[in-house]
């Protein structure tokens, strides 16, 4: 189970979060309560170790700028919000390796979310950040052998349910581990992983939501020379 813990506005939460066995950090360069300075999250880049994945947050941020931050900050990937054509995914995606293409449940039709070709997909409610749960059958209805990842208003009482239910390739939390926006509760970090945890193992190749990089990967992404 790939789990990822959003909203990171410290080195203390960054740390904490990888050594209770977060697989990924996101840092919101969007506008909000946790947003991020490039060199603030280059400060705390320089103090993880090369195998927790790193993502830059953005919404309604022009293509060219992501792929600029993403690459200049020195982030694994790009999880983009907003509304954007499919090209312009593409054109992210091109050049960062691990794109995740952000989308409110039920807002687009879910049988066409495979023209956005990026890494994964996450599926969040209408207000990123908000800790809303949305209506979870709307994602029962996502084609197979996408690679899906749950948001909104997870927290670690209902993480197990939404994982056992949805079959996700992974999870997404930031206000359900938080004691205040941007500050992480250790307890509730550590249930929270803890409970995703337990369900390691419950995928399997018929939905194809396994994990599929390696950590030889998780450097960043050359897009001219395709390394």
């Amino acid at each position: 189970m790939f789990i990822k813990i959003c909203g990171i506005t410290n080195i203390k939460d960054a740390l904490l979060s990888v050594a209770l066995g977060a697989d990924a950090l996101g840092f919101v360069f969007a506008s909000s309560s946790r947003q991020m300075m490039a060199d603030e999250v280059k400060a705390i880049l320089s103090q993880l170790p090369s195998s927790v994945m790193t993502f830059g947050v953005f919404m309604g941020e022009r293509p060219e700028k992501i792929v600029e931050i993403t690459h200049g900050v020195g982030l694994t990937g790009a999880q983009i919000h907003g509304n954007y054509l499919p090209e312009e995914i593409q054109h992210v995606s091109d050049r960062v390796r691990y794109t995740i293409r952000a989308i409110v449940a039920g807002q687009e039709r879910l049988d066409k979310v495979k023209a956005y070709k990026c890494w994964s997909l996450l599926i969040d409610s209408p207000s990123p950040g908000s800790g809303q749960v949305f209506d979870w059958s709307l994602v029962e209805a996502v084609p197979e052998r996408t690679k899906m990842i749950v948001a909104g208003g997870l927290t670690p009482e209902n993480v197990g349910y939404a994982i056992s239910r949805l079959r996700p390739y992974g999870v997404d939390v930031s206000t359900g581990v938080e004691m205040e926006p941007g500050r992480k509760d250790p307890l509730k970090l550590r249930r929270f992983i803890q409970a995703a945890r337990s369900f390691d193992g419950i995928d399997s190749e018929e939905n194809g939501r396994l994990d599929d990089f390696g950590e030889e990967d998780l450097g960043p992404y050359n897009w001219e020379t395709g390394r």
